[in-house]
């Protein structure tokens, strides 16, 4: 079976080495502009450029003496190129997302080559990278060549070796380390050119995704020292191949160059870490990706991406993006997304949005989400940091900054609402929190606790018949509507669902009423209310006995115990006390 396994992959892996890489381009620096300014600061020269090119720098201060005058006349020309006339070479340029960011560009690499073999069958190249202003050797560089798609790291002496298949008429070495400038040299079969005029095609190609599985993390362990050290060094390369396949990363089809190529089907036994996917990944047990899935991703444990993606994404367990979802995302227990979602989040436990969602929530415990429009349905909590602009349905609580549209659940918060609130207690700062003290022709004392809006507000009610003759206690919820008639007159309709018992709940009668009350506001905090109200009693406790003194059609509806059902018009008077 290892026989099999390992020629399988040497199958895969000779077929793969066979494919051009294909660059991604089209970033900022790649931009071009057109620029007409006359002694200018450098700051300023900066921000126009930021204008023109819809992003950002990111600098030290310190980085160049930001009164400096300059002249700058351009047309037509990249950002780069602009750039590199502003600073004459002396700060490097790295992109990050919206960002360009500005660095010192002191340390420089070349490559001095020590021996170069062309074969039929083979071309090697040897040498070492040395730092050009020190002479010194430069240890765990990373070397490579763009386009045939292979790579190594400097020994402890800076010392490199390469080996092509085929034979090659020269190839295109790039020297990359963390804190220098890339150097790149054109090596013939048996002489090296500096390419003095040379332009590199993938030298626009920089780095975007700012999320390294080298830093810190649990994910850092599943890569080994030679691919974090890599994975820095060549932050800002991509190509393309059709296919990849790993048993585990570093141990795939494109061995330590895996992380820089972006495949259309990407399979991995136990787990992989690649550039992105535009097509197909699939994974035992893990996927690991530097950039950005396109279409389809599968793990039977998790899948980390630093870019986006735009994709069917599912795992047994875990789903995290570093940026935006545009699609599907399915998880046993928990899904993360660090910028926008737009499509659905699934999981068994917990979604986590830190940005804004257009979609759908759903979750057996937690949602959670900057803004949403959309819906989010969980088992326990769904919160929404800024504003909610659709519905939060829940088993326990809803919490919106903003309430904009509907919250379901046993208890609804928010600091401000114009949408419904449906629940047990709703709890808005812009709300109703009161308390009503009245009595009807059941119960003489009740307190009734008021919250939510005018639009929509719930009762939790209490009551005790304090007579010689009847001792009734009563419990209930009810649910409201005000209709305004002027700034501090109104009407409400309620309804209001209560258990009577005589005997202190050892047996009780079910009570559903529906009442019209005129709410006058006598002072800021208080009002006054009266008004009718029908009632229908269903009765379980046979007890005619509890309602004497009350109106006839109560008794008479018990009719001896054979018909336990009656209902009347009634009335109820009281005041109300806002917090």
């Amino acid at each position: 079976m290892k026989i099999i396994l390992v020629a399988f992959f040497l199958l895969l892996s000779t077929f793969c080495a066979a494919q051009s890489g294909k660059v991604n381009n089209q970033l900022n620096l790649s931009k071009t502009l057109t620029l007409n300014v006359k002694k200018k600061r450098i700051s300023d020269i900066l921000q126009l450029i930021s204008k023109a090119g819809e992003f950002y720098f990111s600098y030290n201060g310190i980085l160049f003496r930001q009164d400096s005058l300059m002249d700058m006349d351009v047309k037509g020309v990249q950002v780069r190129e602009v750039l590199d006339r502003l600073f004459s070479g002396k700060v490097d340029y790295k992109e990050d997302a919206g960002y360009i960011i500005l660095r010192p560009a002191e340390n420089r690499l070349t490559i001095q080559a020590s021996l170069i073999e062309n074969t039929e069958n083979e071309y090697v190249i040897s040498g070492f990278v040395i730092d050009t202003r020190t002479g010194n050797m430069v240890r765990q560089a990373s070397v490579y060549e763009k386009h045939l798609l292979q790579s190594t790291l400097t020994d402890q002496n800076g010392y490199f070796k390469l080996r092509f298949k085929g034979q090659q008429r020269g190839v295109i070495l790039t020297a990359s380390k963390e804190n220098y400038r890339d150097s790149a040299l054109v090596f013939l079969a048996d002489v090296n050119i500096k390419p003095a005029r040379y332009k590199d095609r993938n030298k626009d190609s920089s780095a975007i995704f700012s999320y390294a599985f080298s830093g810190t993390g649990i994910w850092r362990f599943l890569l080994s020292s030679r691919q974090r050290i890599q994975d820095l060094n060549i932050s800002g390369f991509f190509a393309q191949t059709p296919f990849q396949a790993s048993l585990v990363p570093g141990l795939s089809s494109h061995g330590s160059m895996g992380s820089n190529i972006i495949n259309k089907v990407s399979l991995n036994v136990l787990g992989g870490y690649t550039g992105g996917t535009n097509g197909i990944e699939i994974a035992g047990l893990f996927n690991l990706t530097k950039g950005n899935i396109k279409k389809i991703q599968f793990a039977g444990l998790f899948n980390v991406v630093g870019g986006s993606v735009k994709a069917l994404q599912l795992s047994g367990i875990y789903n995290r993006v570093k940026l935006n979802t545009d699609g599907i995302q399915v998880a046993g227990i928990i899904n993360r997304v660090d910028e926008n979602v737009n499509g659905i989040q699934l999981a068994g436990v917990y979604n986590i949005a830190r940005e804004k969602v257009q979609g759908i929530q759903l979750a057996g415990l937690v949602n959670t989400n900057k803004s949403i429009t959309g819906l989010q349905l969980a088992g326990m909590l769904n919160k929404v940091n800024n504003r909610l602009k659709g519905g939060q349905i829940s088993g326990l609580v809803n919490y919106a900054r903003r309430m904009d549209g509907f919250q379901l659940g046993l208890l609804n918060l928010a600091d401000s609402a114009s949408g419904l609130g449906v629940g047990l207690i709703n709890l808005y700062k812009n709300g109703y929190r009161k308390f009503n003290f009245y009595s009807n022709e059941l119960v003489n004392t009740n307190i009734a606790f008021k919250t939510g809006t005018a639009k929509f507000y719930s009762l939790m009610i209490v009551g005790k018949n304090f007579s010689d003759t009847t001792g009734l206690l009563t419990f209930g919820l009810g649910f409201g509507h005000e209709f305004p008639l002027n700034k501090n007159n109104n009407i409400a309709i309620e309804g209001s669902i209560q258990s009577l018992s005589p005997d202190h709940f050892k047996t009780a009668d079910m009570i559903y009423r529906l009442q019209a009350l005129l709410q006058l506001k006598v002072l800021s905090r208080l009002e006054v209310f009266a008004g009718p109200g029908y009632s229908y009693l269903k009765g379980l406790s046979n007890d005619v006995s509890v309602y004497r003194g009350q109106k006839d059609s109560i008794i008479k509806g018990y009719d001896n115990g054979n018909n336990v059902s009656a209902s009347w018009i009634g009335w109820n008077i009281g005041l109300a006390v806002s917090l």
